[in-house]
């Protein structure tokens, strides 16, 4: 079991020209965060002060804890996805399971 992220929908047409989607989808894990301790004062300070400035402004974003790997691209006409049952939205989580050649997607909260 792994778990994937919706990246991206978009509009395609197939070589017959109908209409259908385009899902992507990336693999979410956690990187453990290693901690660097300053030997100085000023150095925690620093440190200290620059979390601060991450915290409030958006400009200045925080070390990401999540890394994405794409996974999985599909390819569904509209009639595939419908008959797939999944309403997919970007941001959106799944856990997939692959077991007895079939791909199961859940949902997750």
């Amino acid at each position: 079991m792994f778990r994937v992220r919706v990246n991206k929908i978009e509009s395609i047409r197939d070589l017959d020209g109908n209409l259908g989607k385009r899902i992507e989808l990336v693999e979410e894990r956690q990187i453990p965060r290693f901690v660097v301790r300053p030997k100085t004062d000023e150095a925690k300070m620093v440190q200290d002060v620059l979390q601060a400035v991450q915290q409030q402004l958006p400009m200045f974003p925080a070390a990401r804890t999540q890394f994405t790997i794409p996974k999985i691209i599909l390819f569904l006409t509209e009639q595939e996805y419908e008959r797939l049952g999944i309403d997919f939205d970007v941001n959106q989580i799944y856990e997939i399971t692959l077991e007895n050649q079939a791909i199961k997607f859940k949902k997750t909260a």
